[in-house]
């Protein structure tokens, strides 16, 4: 207890001992913080909550266990079965095991080598307070505009393969200015034919006027 207020209780999931080892030692020589336990691998975390050990505030756990993002699944368990505060820690940046992290269920994102931050994110942690860090929400934002980009991507990927080569002219064609007698005299087509492209456009589209599908497929990026 540090000035009257309960140590935070803290379990390290960590596979490097020797780091592990030390920063066990770190962390018990701060004020308000008690280390109940450590893990060192996915089976033994799975061990710990079954027999009801892991009854802690928070929970250090590191991403890459046995080489592969093993923690990941593991922090979305903890949040689970006991609800304590997951603060995820690497040695790496990588965009998406941050997102993934924060999917999770983890409240926060430590780099180890910026050790000395830990006694407070876990004080934070306790406390529900954790705010994520500036690191971890500039990776959030790439990840966020990485999916917009994707989901921009497919959008535009599913209307070019419902809209023919023809349509997507005349599309291009209405975007410019052009009036439906105009379009059909360049195209040599008949206004009838131009009739029917924009009614099949309007169809596949679900939309109510040819400027709107024209600035729909724009918008897509399509031209």
């Amino acid at each position: 207890m540090a000035n009257g207020v309960p140590d935070s209780s803290v379990w390290i999931v960590e596979d490097d001992k020797d780091w592990l080892r030390g920063l066990r030692a770190y962390l018990n020589g701060q004020p308000g913080i008690a280390i109940a336990g450590t893990s060192a691998n996915p089976d033994e975390v799975r061990q710990a909550l079954e027999d009801g050990r892991m009854n802690v505030d928070v929970v250090l756990m590191d991403i890459m266990l046995d080489g592969v993002p093993a923690g990941i699944a593991l922090a979305e368990q903890v949040c689970t079965h006991i609800g304590a505060r997951v603060v995820m820690l690497t040695s790496l940046e990588e965009k998406d095991f941050i997102f993934r992290s924060f999917q999770a269920g983890a409240i926060d994102y430590q780099v180890k080598s910026d050790y000395e931050s830990l006694p407070e994110a876990i004080r934070a942690a306790a406390r529900r307070e954790s705010p994520i860090s500036p690191a971890a929400a500039e990776r959030m934002r790439e990840e966020f505009r990485r999916l917009k980009r994707l989901e921009r991507e497919f959008e535009s990927h599913k209307l070019r393969n419902l809209i023919t080569p023809s349509e997507l002219e005349l599309l291009k064609l209405v975007d410019q200015g052009y009036t439906q007698t105009e379009i059909a005299s360049r195209l040599v087509v008949s206004i009838r034919t131009v009739k029917n492209h924009i009614n099949h456009v309007l169809r596949k589209l679900g939309v109510q006027g040819s400027k709107e599908a024209a600035r729909e497929a724009k918008d897509k990026g399509l031209f």
